[in-house]
């Protein structure tokens, strides 16, 4: 007799079903594990035989094989020991095998069978409801799991829990969804002082998601004005909730079960390795543009970090997608960020001041920008120069606008262009192009005249030229504007070129 157990392998943010074959047969006794299992599935065989040991469940004296179907799929997780623990029991007839059948479980055991919290639980649900079968969890799981909601998640404490479910003695009760958390309202806008045009095109930013690159001194606030644009971007829809708790469930990043309708801020330091900023490593695992999805991705002191690992940035901005390639995995992840970059203008950082630059100026800051290559500056929206701030402005009052005032704009401005784009495979402003860019973009006569000549002036790429284009729409919807006017274009042209950075 073989019986069965559902269960699933994870290959990027897609569960993909597996099935968990048990057979018992005559000869000396054994437990077997087949079908590609890492190291954490073969030693699945020892934490079972302990967990049920611990229920006073003894094995039979026979030769136990688990094969693990799809056998080419490679299995990589602890989570496969509930599924194992109950094909066993459902072969040796302690458990009726044609309601495990219509499960999909999914836990690490314990020696002493109380099940552990394990990554992925919310693709799981997803695979679960496609498959319109019921979900088993850890209980640390199921709020995360309940989530989907077009599934039954039962969530048990223990191995215990789960057979006496099975066997009629108590009925495991469906988990409820964990606690939704709202945005962190710790940090202000209205903490900064003077740079106004820097929080101007952090407004712009927002609205439209578009890339942003501050150059300036030490000091002169640019990390402390990345760390305020979550404050002022919308919560997240339940679609892009669903999303982005896709990818952190499977990072292991979800807490207590709660889904958070905050966007990802995500600030990697400059000696993250390419597999952590991309993905990658053993089980190519999504790395931080991923995890930002929906949010922002800040990377201070962006010419340090190494030349390869800006350069693989390049075509998850164009694409909002990265595929992991690796020899034994293809995984693709979606990756559809903001991009907040910050420098120093030079090594010592003081290029601009003649009294304390050192004295290969200004050689040191063209070697030092040139780390970021003409390729990838072509792709930011926004360059801005942040000089220091006067100490006079330091003494002066908080400013009037705080963050609430400047989000319910991006707010207004990001509805605007939901119903633009409806239909169409663009979100919001930087995703638009080709014949959506040109319906939605087109400037008046004056304003083309204006960006024709600015582009033959500054030697615009024909990216740069759309990129203009797409930030005096955002500009234009920020001011409730229907179509594009000169002094729109004329500020998307003020962002494209800083005094800092030469390429147009």
């Amino acid at each position: 007799m073989v019986a069965r157990a559902y269960t699933v392998a994870f290959e990027g943010v897609e569960a993909r079903p597996v099935e968990v074959q048990c057979a018992l047969s005559a000869g000396l006794p054994g437990f077997t594990i087949v079908g590609l299992p890492d190291k954490a599935v073969s030693e699945a065989r020892e934490r079972v035989k302990a967990a049920l040991a611990a229920m006073a469940v003894a094995l039979p004296s026979k030769k136990v094989t688990i094969n693990l179907s799809p056998a080419d799929l490679p299995k990589e997780g602890s989570h496969f020991d509930l599924p194992i623990a109950l094909a066993l029991l459902a072969a040796v007839g302690a458990l009726p095998a044609d309601e495990i059948e219509q499960t999909i479980s999914l836990g690490e055991l314990s020696l002493d069978g109380s099940l552990v919290a394990v990554n992925g639980a919310l693709p799981a649900a997803l695979a679960a409801a496609e498959a319109d079968r019921a979900l088993i969890v850890p209980r640390a799981c199921g709020p995360e799991a309940a989530w989907v909601g077009a599934t039954r998640v039962l969530a048990a404490p223990d191995l215990g829990a789960v057979i006496r479910h099975f066997t009629g003695q108590k009925v495991l009760d469906p988990a409820e969804p964990g606690e939704v958390t709202g945005p962190d309202a710790t940090r202000d806008l209205a903490d900064v002082k003077g740079q106004e045009r820097a929080k101007r095109a952090l407004e712009i930013a927002a609205a439209g998601r578009h890339h942003l690159l501050m150059v300036g001194a030490p000091g002169s606030g640019k990390s402390m004005l990345a760390a305020r644009l979550p404050s002022i971007l919308p919560p997240l829809s339940p679609a892009e909730a669903l999303e982005t708790s896709m990818i952190h469930s499977l990072a292991g990043l979800i807490s207590e079960g709660g889904i958070s309708r905050a966007r990802p801020f995500r600030a990697p330091h400059h000696t993250a390795s390419m597999a952590a900023i991309v993905g990658g490593g053993r089980g190519a695992k999504p790395g931080e543009i991923s995890l930002a999805h929906n949010g922002v991705l800040f990377l201070d002191e962006f010419p340090e970090f190494p030349r390869p690992v800006l350069e693989t940035l390049r075509q998850p901005i164009e694409t909002g997608e990265v595929m992991v390639a690796r020899a034994n995995a293809h995984v693709h992840y979606p990756c559809r960020f903001l991009l907040v970059a910050a420098a120093n203008p030079c090594k010592c950082g003081h290029l601009a001041d003649v009294n304390r630059s050192c004295s290969r100026a200004p050689a040191c800051g063209e070697d030092y920008l040139g780390r970021i290559s003409g390729p990838l500056l072509d792709r930011f929206d926004l360059r801005l120069d942040v000089p220091p701030v006067a100490f006079s402005d330091l003494d002066l009052p908080a400013p009037a606008e705080g963050s609430r005032a400047v989000a319910e704009r991006v707010a207004r401005a990001r509805a605007v262009q939901a119903a633009r784009y409806e239909g169409t495979r663009a979100r919001v402003n930087a995703d638009a192009e080709g014949a959506v860019l040109e319906a939605v973009a087109t400037p008046d006569a004056e304003g083309r005249d204006m960006l024709v000549k600015a582009a033959e002036r500054f030697g615009l790429s024909a990216r740069g030229y759309h990129r203009v284009l797409r930030v005096a729409r955002t500009i234009a919807d920020l001011a409730g504007e229907e179509r594009i006017l000169k002094p729109h274009l004329a500020e998307a042209l003020s962002y494209r070129i800083a005094k800092s950075l030469v390429v147009a």
